[in-house]
C-alpha cells in the first residue's frame, strides 16, 4: 500500500507511473485526496470542540469556586452538549478514515523505472538465456505420458480422491519430489537463507499484509467456518512473521527460506496449459523471502535472481530470465523477474519462478519498520521474495528433457538425494 503522504507529495508521478501498469489512477487519486481533505476538516472541527470543552471545564471550576452555581451548571450543560457533538464527529471521523483506507488499498504498487510498458506476456523483455535446448527423438513424449508409463504420477487417482489439479506422486516420483525440495532448501541455506516451517493457513490480517487480500481472494481457498485461507505461497506466512515488527538497521538483511504445499484455485485458467503438471491447484514450492534496507533492496533482488539462476543451471535445464512489463506485473510488485525453463516434448517455455522487489508496499501494510540512527522515526523496510523453486514445471521439464531409451536420467546434483540415477 502506498503511503498517503507519498501520494500527496508525488500526485502526478503516481498517476504517470501507474500508467505503465495500464492502471488509470487519476480518478482514484483525486478521491483519495478529497477524502483526506474531508478527514482533515472533520478532525479540525473535533479538535476545536475539544478545546472548547477544556476551556469550559476550567471556567466551571472557577464559577463553582466563586459561588456562581447557576452559571457553573449552565456551563456544564453546554459542555455535555459539546461532548455529544464530539462523539458524533468521532464516529464520522472513523467512517471517513475507513473509507480513505478502502480507497488507498485499491492503488497498485508503483513500477520501478526499469519496468517496460506493455499489455501482457508478449511484451516482457528477455534479459538473458542459458543452457541448451536438447535435440529430441521423433517419438519424444510429454511428461503426462511419461508419468503414466513409469507409474510415478497418477493424475486420475488425484481426480478420484479430490479433483483435477491434485496429482498423486508415487514411488520414484515421490522420491524425486522430496529430493528437489531438500536440494532447494540446502542450496538456499548455503546462500544464507534460514529455513522456516510455516503454517499452511493464514488469517485475514496476514493475507492483507502481503497483498493477497483484498486483491486475490477469488484465487485462494477459504475455510469459511474459521475464516482462514490456505496459503497460495509460503511468502505469505514467512513475510508475516515480521508484521508489526520494528527491526534495527543492523538486522538487515533478513533472509528466510521455506518449503510448503501451495493452494490456488486458478479461477479463470480453464484451457490455459492445464495438462499434466502445467497448472495445479495444489503443488510444492520452496520460497525465499528477504527483508532489506531501502538503499540495498535492489542489490538483494540481483542477489536473489542470481541464486535462482544457479539452481536451474545445476539442474541442467535450458532457461531464460524475463523482466516483466507493466501489464504482466502483480498488484504488489515494483519489479519482477520471471524464470522459464524449456520443456522439450511440449516445445514450450514454462514459468518456474518469479523474483520480485515490493519496495515498501507490503511493509506499509504489515507495519514492518526499522530504526535508523539517521532518522528520528522508524522507517518502512523493503520486502522481496522469489520461488527457489516451484516444483511442478521443474519436474515436467526434467522428465521431458531427460528421457532416453533406457529411462529418465536424473540430474547429477539430485542423485544422492534420490538414491537412484535413472527412472526405469
Amino acid at each position: 500500500m502506498l503511503t498517503l503522504k507519498y501520494i500527496q507529495e508525488n500526485t502526478q508521478d503516481v498517476i504517470d507511473r501507474l500508467l505503465v501498469k495500464n492502471f488509470d489512477a487519476k480518478k482514484l487519486v483525486s478521491e483519495i485526496l478529497s477524502k483526506d481533505d474531508e478527514r482533515k476538516s472533520t478532525q479540525k472541527e473535533q479538535d476545536d470542540l475539544l478545546a472548547q470543552i477544556n476551556s469550559i471545564s476550567r471556567e466551571v471550576g472557577q464559577l463553582f469556586k466563586s459561588g456562581d452555581t447557576g452559571a457553573a451548571n449552565a456551563a456544564k450543560d453546554k459542555s455535555t452538549s459539546l461532548k455529544d457533538e464530539v462523539k458524533l464527529l468521532s464516529n464520522r471521523l472513523s467512517e471517513i478514515e475507513l473509507a480513505l483506507h478502502q480507497l488507498l488499498v485499491q492503488i497498485p504498487n508503483l513500477p520501478h523505472a526499469s519496468v517496460p510498458k506493455g499489455k501482457g506476456a508478449e511484451d516482457n523483455e528477455i534479459i538473458r538465456e542459458g543452457g541448451k535446448i536438447p535435440v529430441m527423438a521423433a517419438n519424444v513424449k510429454p511428461h503426462w505420458d511419461l508419468a503414466k508409463d513409469y507409474d510415478i504420477i497418477d493424475f486420475e487417482l488425484g481426480v478420484k480422491i479430490t479433483g483435477a489439479g491434485f496429482p498423486v506422486y508415487k514411488g520414484k516420483g515421490s522420491r524425486l519430489q522430496r529430493a528437489l525440495i531438500n536440494f532447494f532448501l540446502d542450496e538456499n541455506q548455503k546462500a544464507g537463507f534460514q529455513e522456516i516451517m510455516p503454517p499452511l493457513m493464514v488469517n485475514e490480517a496476514s493475507g492483507f499484509g502481503t497483498g493477497q487480500l483484498p486483491d486475490k481472494e477469488g484465487q485462494m481457498y477459504h475455510v469459511g467456518i474459521d475464516n482462514l485461507y490456505l496459503i497460495p505461497t509460503a511468502e505469505v506466512p514467512v513475510t508475516n512473521l515480521y508484521r508489526d515488527v520494528i527491526l534495527n538497521s543492523n538486522d538487515f538483511p533478513v533472509k528466510n527460506t521455506a518449503y510448503s504445499a501451495c493452494f490456488r484455485r486458478e479461477a479463470g485458467s480453464y484451457g490455459k496449459d492445464v495438462r499434466g503438471l502445467n497448472r495445479l491447484h495444489q503443488f510444492d514450492k520452496v520460497e525465499i523471502v528477504a527483508l532489506e534496507h531501502p538503499d540495498k533492496s535492489y542489490e538483494m533482488l540481483e542477489y536473489m535472481v542470481n541464486h535462482v539462476e544457479t539452481l536451474i543451471q545445476k539442474l541442467g535445464l535450458p532457461y531464460r530470465i524475463l523482466r516483466l512489463c507493466g501489464g504482466d506485473m502483480s498488484f504488489t510488485s515494483a519489479l519482477t523477474y520471471d524464470f522459464e525453463v524449456y520443456a522439450a516434448a511440449q516445445q514450450k517455455w514454462l514459468e518456474v519462478s518469479s523474483v520480485s522487489n515490493f519496495e515498501s508496499f507490503q511493509a506499509n501494510r504489515l507495519k514492518l519498520r526499522y530504526k535508523d540512527e539517521q532518522q528520528k522515526k522508524p522507517q518502512l523496510a523493503h520486502t522481496l521474495n522469489g520461488s527457489a523453486l516451484a516444483l511442478p514445471r521443474i519436474v515436467a521439464a526434467l522428465l521431458e528433457n531427460n528421457q532416453t531409451p533406457e529411462g529418465i536420467k536424473i540430474p547429477k546434483v539430485l542423485v544422492d538425494y534420490c538414491g537412484f540415477d535413472f527412472i526405469k
